[in-house]
């Protein structure tokens, strides 16, 4: 037994299974990471907006922590191989800037691109896409961004201001007009806080 346990030690501290080992490790971390997140989402959503028997809840909250964490898991594994393969035949025999971007190109198509998309891929995506917006906003007023230097100030101070409104502006308007083109969690949600408050009839006249 011992001598199992240095083989595989030995094993796992040999630099030769390294890139391995980091492709291993990177889908156990994606899907704990994903299971992690979507579980106790997945619970308040269902519980709250739902219908249907516990076991069916309970199907539906399993079902979408485990596509999250399978999902992160398969992205992170197809990501960590092609950037081992590009390295690998990289002429310079190193990591280079557009290999991420080929990496990260290969991985979303194949995970988060391709067919009929659920709601949890759905969301997983607009969540990366936002965040990609505001890392753009903000390396854009960086010093060697792509805003001129006299504007960026101005930029930077009115930016965020601008972009809050108009985000509520907008989400407001289509969920008073085309509610059917909001993601189904957010229409749930936007229901319960605006159109279940207006009340039929006066409690204190009742009371």
């Amino acid at each position: 037994m011992n001598r199992i346990k240095k083989t595989v030690e030995n094993t796992i501290s040999d630099p030769q299974f390294a890139d391995l080992f980091a492709i291993v490790k990177g889908a156990r971390n994606g899907f704990a990471y994903g299971a992690k997140i979507r579980f106790p989402h997945a619970l308040v959503m269902v519980f709250l907006f739902r219908s249907g028997t516990l076991r069916e809840k309970l199907q539906i909250i399993l079902r979408a922590t485990f596509q999250h964490a399978r999902n992160l898991a398969t992205f992170a594994t197809i990501y960590k191989t092609m950037m081992l393969f590009l390295r690998s035949t990289s002429t310079e025999g190193k990591e280079l800037s557009p290999h991420t971007f080929l990496a990260g190109l290969v991985g979303g198509y194949m995970v988060f691109g391709r067919g009929l998309q659920s709601s949890v891929n759905q969301q997983i995506v607009i969540y990366v896409f936002a965040r990609v917006v505001l890392a753009l906003a903000r390396l854009s007023v960086q010093k060697d961004g792509a805003i001129p230097r006299e504007f960026r100030e101005r930029v930077r101070n009115n930016a965020w201001p601008v972009f809050a409104a108009l985000s509520w502006a907008s989400v407001m308007w289509l969920y008073r007009w085309h509610p059917e083109t909001i993601q189904p969690s957010l229409r749930s949600s936007m229901k319960y806080m605006y159109d279940s408050v207006h009340l039929t009839h006066s409690p204190l006249r009742d009371a």
